[in-house]
């Protein structure tokens, strides 16, 4: 058994873990939308006009701040008239980037937007650059936002809404180096720099405007963006960051892999650390106050799809091994909440690292949405500073822990992981300033190929994980392979 000493220091605080850190990523791909979120008015599954009641109080759970829609690739061949009006005149189309499947427009603006009010969370509008126009993007924004007298408005309220919405976050283009359009990021930026412009802020909503970013360590891209743009135009980039374990074209099986392969996923998945901080170093030479945000709004394990599945459909399971990336990648997160405002994980449902998995009336909380869960006391709270003498595995020389702590209502907050398959870790917390008398502690863990299924739902659930407190110091000890949520209170 490893012993560490984690050091807390709750008077050095380093930002707000904004709650959009933990936001999520819906896309017109596969089950994600159509048989996962959405299943029609008429299904005998339980539905609030047409959205599952049971995904709306999965996310309420976890506390769901943002959600992204509609894609994605998707979202720069979407067009949103023909997602609005009565279901049965609206336009089908063809997903060209996601199995060549029809797509009925069933679920459309009013529909996302009802979501959202359900759940409780900001919606984040992904808008078409790549395929659309600028006054298409243009009367979206109207549609959705104007109170006034307009075309759009109008229209609005003859398909039923009579009041506008609130929308916060408006992307304009989505991976436009790639899908969005196979763009040079100069081009891009003359491009967000014009399509911007006619996205006005409506009866007192004020967009949140995001650009596209990069790719990754596509560093490049991040210095021509901050070249070209000012805060007047953008209040956030994004970033794209997927864990593959091995390349593209033999991503590996999401539930039979080795224990070469567990490590090896780990450390495709640490180099975010590095790639965030570089892209920092330069939003910091053009923005040093800060004013534009970075958003990592794909993020996850991407693996090869469930044998007998659509591989257009990127449908997979979700093990334990799933379950610590996603503690590495939030402790990341969180310790860069300075420039790090939110993040969205692909994605929400029935598709790649989600967090929930249907099968017809069946649903399914994964090993990821109870990491979500763990964490959530972080969202809004003050990252804070914390330091452990972190072991280095002899595996792929990777830490043994990950993690975070903050502070909310006067308690500490720490999610830690131990990424170790073979050693438990022995932790001690010692509090700067106090002495900790009482310690709560919930743990999730089990063999790495763990995972839940319809058959049998709670295999990877959480549960207590028992803790002491001496002298003001407290203790647990994490089982390998394993994400925990320790508490600590005076």
């Amino acid at each position: 058994m490893k012993k560490f000493q984690m050091l807390i220091n709750p008077r050095d605080k380093r930002g707000i873990i904004r709650p959009e850190i933990y936001g999520h990523f819906s896309e017109h791909l596969g089950r994600c939308i159509y048989g996962g979120i959405y299943v029609g008015e008429d299904s005998k599954i339980p539905n609030v006009r047409g959205i599952r009641t049971d995904i709306v109080e999965a996310f309420k759970k976890i506390k769901v701040p943002v959600l992204r829609w509609p894609g994605g690739c998707f979202a720069d061949e979407y067009h949103w008239k023909d997602g609005i009006g009565p279901k049965e005149n609206r336009k089908h189309m063809v997903n060209t980037n996601w199995g060549g499947v029809t797509e009925d427009n069933s679920f459309g603006t009013h529909e996302f937007l009802d979501l959202c009010e359900q759940v409780g969370c900001e919606p984040y509008i992904a808008g078409n650059l790549g395929s659309g126009t600028v006054e298409e993007l243009s009367q979206w924004v109207e549609y959705m936002t104007f109170d006034g007298v307009s075309p759009m408005a109008d229209l609005r309220r003859r398909n039923g809404r009579e009041k506008p919405w609130k929308v916060k976050y408006l992307g304009i283009g989505n991976e436009n180096w790639g899908c969005g359009g196979n763009m040079c990021p100069q081009f891009y930026a003359n491009e967000y720099k014009r399509y911007q412009s006619f996205c006005h802020d409506f009866s007192g909503n004020q967009l949140f405007k995001i650009a596209c970013g990069p790719s990754g360590g596509d560093y490049n891209w991040m210095e021509t963006l901050m070249n070209a743009l000012k805060p007047q135009h953008v209040q956030g980039i994004s970033l794209h960051y997927y864990t593959v374990p091995h390349d593209w074209d033999h991503k590996g099986s999401a539930i039979h892999f080795t224990e070469d392969d567990y490590y090896e996923t780990l450390a495709k998945t640490l180099p975010i650390d590095e790639v965030i901080t570089r892209h920092c170093e330069i939003m910091n030479r053009y923005d040093p106050e800060k004013q534009i945000a970075l958003l990592v709004d794909e993020w996850g394990c991407w693996y090869d799809v469930e044998e007998g599945t659509n591989p257009g459909f990127l449908y997979q399971q979700n093990t334990m091994r799933d379950a610590v990336v996603a503690a590495m990648y939030l402790n990341i997160f969180n310790k860069h909440c300075d420039r790090v405002r939110m993040a969205n994980i692909a994605q929400v449902v029935n598709v790649l690292q989600a967090v929930i998995l249907t099968e017809g009336e069946k649903l399914v909380k994964t090993p990821t949405y109870h990491v979500f869960d763990l964490f959530k006391e972080h969202q809004g709270a003050e990252l804070v500073y914390s330091h452990l003498e972190n072991v280095t595995m002899p595996e792929k020389n990777l830490p043994m822990l990950t993690y975070s702590s903050s502070l909310q209502d006067d308690q500490v907050i720490c999610t830690i992981s131990n990424c170790s398959l073979k050693e438990e870790a022995e932790i001690f917390f010692e509090v700067t300033g106090r002495k900790a008398a009482h310690c709560k502690a919930e743990i999730l863990s089990g063999e790495v190929h763990d995972h839940n299924d319809f058959d049998h739902p709670d295999v990877i659930t959480i549960r207590d994980l028992p803790a002491s407190v001496e002298n003001g110091k407290a203790k647990i000890i994490l089982p390998p392979c394993s994400v925990a949520r320790v508490i600590l209170s005076e």
